[in-house]
């Protein structure tokens, strides 16, 4: 079992991998920390863009010889394969770690996968540590490669008398956890200019009510990974395919008792969605819905 240096390392590693959220894409958003053989951090790292060191060589390069004996926590399991970078399994075989603890297996694996590759050499190897909370940072990026399109949330704000300043609101807070986002006709990068454009390759349309399901996947295959649409705008376009929606983000004013109905209508909460977060503000709340029918 991992100790518990072990786990505080994993949420440190966690938390490393969101610094890459909107900018890894096509690959995954990861984290890396380094412990020596005595358990003291001595390293970390997470994954910025496609073609630029992985989170297990910016944690190996900073722990530098101290990595020899230790172990590496890592939130996706380390790659198997030669791309832009060298693998990350012979990278950590290099650096003498005696033990790697994974949080998410990488369904993209080739061959027998990093870990059996570890695991044959000697190195010990331990998966699946913290698995779900891992997943608050590499969930979208694992459903669109399991599906083969993009992540798609879905945020709006449903007061009619501040719905465009709401909206802005949204678009703010959320944009820089997507690859791209889609707001009133304007299609940008979530942070804008984040992606290696020789990796990145956006729809050049920006309407999705001619065929969402086309656009999704052409935007697959350009690299997106995850789309953010803000606005009531879309729903003629979003709301028949809510199969297609995996988040919904919900902005509602505060109010009085009496006109509770009227601003939180049963309509806000389709059938198949659960509610996973609520943030109230001082202008209202904010409520995020997730599909789980899958």
């Amino acid at each position: 079992m991992a100790s518990d240096l072990e786990l505080s390392a994993m949420r440190q590693a966690i938390t490393l991998s969101a610094l890459g959220l909107g900018t890894t894409s096509p690959n995954p958003p990861v984290g890396c920390v380094i412990l020596d053989r005595h358990g003291t951090v001595v390293g970390a790292g997470f994954h910025r863009r496609k073609g630029e060191p992985h989170a297990e060589a910016h944690a190996l390069n900073a722990a530098g010889g101290a990595a020899r004996g230790g172990t590496a926590v890592v939130t996706l399991e380390p790659c198997n394969h030669v791309g832009v970078t060298p693998a990350c399994r012979q990278e950590l075989i290099n650096a003498g770690v005696s033990r790697v603890v994974i949080a998410v297996m990488d369904p993209t694996s080739r061959g027998e996968g990093g870990a059996s590759m570890l695991t044959s050499l000697g190195v010990e190897v331990e998966s699946d540590v913290l698995r779900d909370e891992a997943l608050t940072v590499l969930g979208p990026w694992l459903t669109a490669t399991v599906r083969r399109r993009p992540y798609l949330t879905w945020a709006f704000a449903v007061n009619r008398d501040h719905q465009s300043a709401a909206e802005e609101r949204l678009l703010l807070d959320l944009r820089a956890n997507a690859d791209l986002v889609i707001a009133d006709k304007i299609l940008d990068e979530g942070v804008p200019g984040g992606h290696a454009s020789a990796h990145f390759a956006p729809p050049g349309d920006v309407d999705i009510s001619a065929g969402l399901s086309q656009w999704l996947s052409t935007a697959y295959e350009g690299g997106v990974r995850s789309v953010f649409v803000v606005g009531q705008q879309h729903a003629v376009a979003l709301r028949p395919h809510l199969h297609a929606v995996d988040e919904l983000v919900v902005a509602v004013p505060r109010t009085d008792p009496s006109q509770a109905l009227e601003v939180v209508h049963s309509g806000l909460m389709p059938i198949g969605f659960r509610v996973v977060e609520v943030a109230a503000h001082e202008y209202g709340l904010t409520a995020r819905m997730r599909c789980f029918r899958v």
